[in-house]
């Protein structure tokens, strides 16, 4: 009996028995969506609020909305792991481009701050009541003085050593540091706008250290923005901290998250990044720009970025795109962010754009021994590798590397060459050696070098120690060297 004649006595021995019908019409696996809303973290004038969606269906939720009003008095300043959008006091908050899939069991978290103590109401996600929502908790400001929003004006003491604990205290700090002084933040949460100007020396560098539970936030940005960025009144950039013409900074230990970018290096070169962690990023978490060259970012943890802007949340961004120059080339016209050091850290997962994004006019830097996890690639602006490599004379070697959806993922490490010129060979006379690469068997290679006409004369190098594992096409697309 062929396949078709098979069906149609199927369906009529059901349709006699009564039972077709029943067959037909019978519910098919759906998504059961709930939300709860909790307050925690509370201080005098806001507070940080969570929502948790939870899954009861029993199929894939692929993605979420929720709406909800706020009371007159109470704004959501930043947010974060969403997209969030308002008219009035209503707010509508979509999923971020990791956490729209919510499987059958599984949850996903956004979190927003606010000024106002006023909590939601008329929640709804996908247009049903979330359902569950629990009441705000009763947490009291706490007694310590790190939530809390403190005086605008603080003496601070002179010395050596000068201990933080409130943000007042912290800005008062930055603002009068010298060299060899070191900030030393206690533990707990500072809200507010962190920026350095103060130069240290190569002898006395100004170091700023803290334990990964002082935790910066930013929750700007406001006012108006001057044309390109530099630190004006009544203007507050967002950057989760911002040296500005600060060279011979360290910067140890403590956490930066939630702000429109993480940590923001103008015109400071030497400075130095050591066991930061940085995430939930709006834009990119770390990023040298405006020459600071020589400068170094080694055993620090990096994910969770591009929650608002994906195509911008690199992980780590050396030097500025030529279509920046004009605001960032403070170097005969060029941003000259040379000689940077990318060491020993932790980039991914969710890091929406490249790990580490080498901008075009940049040379000789090193990145070695960082582990990448390609998890969250978004694939926007480009962003659908590891390191992009658009500088030249870079030295790129026993980095680990691996990839799993979701995401987007093209290749391990790429080279572009955006102007290439005799002067600025882009994307040319780069170094690949001891990389470890599982391409998660999405990945067409794991160095893939875009051209080598335009690199004739500084022609890119990838060594035999190289290896790859789950590879579309292979380790890469040019002749390896022993």
């Amino acid at each position: 009996m062929t396949r078709k004649r098979l069906l149609a006595a199927i369906a009529a021995t059901a349709s006699a028995a009564g039972l077709f019908g029943a067959v037909v019409t019978a519910e098919a696996a759906a998504p059961s969506l709930s939300a709860t809303f909790v307050r925690g973290s509370v201080w005098d004038s806001g507070y940080g609020g969570k929502y948790t969606l939870a899954n009861s269906g029993d199929a894939n939720s692929t993605q979420w909305t929720i709406e909800f009003d706020l009371p007159p008095g109470t704004t959501i300043t930043t947010s974060w792991s969403s997209v969030l959008t308002r008219t009035g006091q209503h707010y509508k908050v979509t999923n971020a481009g990791f956490n729209g899939t919510i499987k059958p069991g599984g949850s996903a978290t956004f979190g927003f701050n606010t000024t106002g103590l006023g909590v939601p109401t008329g929640c709804t996600v996908n247009g049903n009541p979330c359902g569950g929502t629990a009441p705000p908790t009763t947490t009291s400001p706490p007694t310590s003085t790190t939530t809390s929003r403190p005086p605008t004006t603080t003496s601070v003491p002179s010395g050596d050593v000068v201990d933080v604990a409130t943000a007042a205290q912290l800005q008062a700090a930055l603002a009068a540091a010298s060299p060899g002084q070191t900030i030393r933040l206690a533990a707990g949460t500072y809200r507010g706008s962190f920026v350095a100007t103060k130069p240290g020396t190569a002898g006395a560098p100004i170091t700023m250290t803290g334990p990964s539970t002082a935790v910066l936030i930013n929750d700007g940005p406001s006012g108006e923005a001057p044309s390109c960025p530099a630190p004006t009144a009544g203007w507050d950039s967002g950057y989760g901290l911002w040296l500005y013409g600060a060279p011979y900074w360290h910067l140890r230990g403590f956490t930066v998250q939630e702000s429109k970018k993480g940590i923001v290096a103008d015109n400071s070169h030497h400075t130095v990044i050591d066991g930061v962690r940085v995430h939930r990023i709006d834009e990119e978490a770390v990023h040298f720009r405006r020459s600071s060259a020589d400068s170094v970012i080694r055993d620090s943890t990096i994910s969770h970025t591009g929650l608002v802007q994906a195509g911008y949340g690199e992980g780590v961004y050396l030097g500025s795109a030529n279509s920046n120059w004009a605001c960032h080339g403070n170097s005969g016209g060029v941003d000259r962010s040379d000689r940077i050091q990318v060491i020993g850290n932790h980039i991914g997962p969710y890091v929406a754009a490249e790990g580490v994004d080498v901008k075009e006019g940049t040379e000789g830097g090193v990145i070695r021994g960082n582990t990448f996890d390609g998890q969250g690639l978004s694939g926007e602006n480009s962003a659908d590798s590891w390191v992009d490599v658009k500088g030249f004379g870079y030295v790129i070697e026993d980095n680990t590397g691996t990839f799993a959806s979701p995401g987007t993922f093209v290749n391990g490490y790429e080279t572009h060459n955006p102007g290439t010129t005799p002067a600025f060979p882009n994307g040319c006379g780069n170094v690949w050696r001891g990389n470890k690469s599982d391409l998660g068997g999405v990945g067409q290679y794991a160095i893939k070098i875009t051209s080598t006409s335009k690199c004739s004369e500084r022609p890119n190098v990838v060594y035999a120690s190289n290896t790859v594992s789950r590879a579309v096409n292979g380790l890469t697309n040019i002749p390896v060297t022993p």
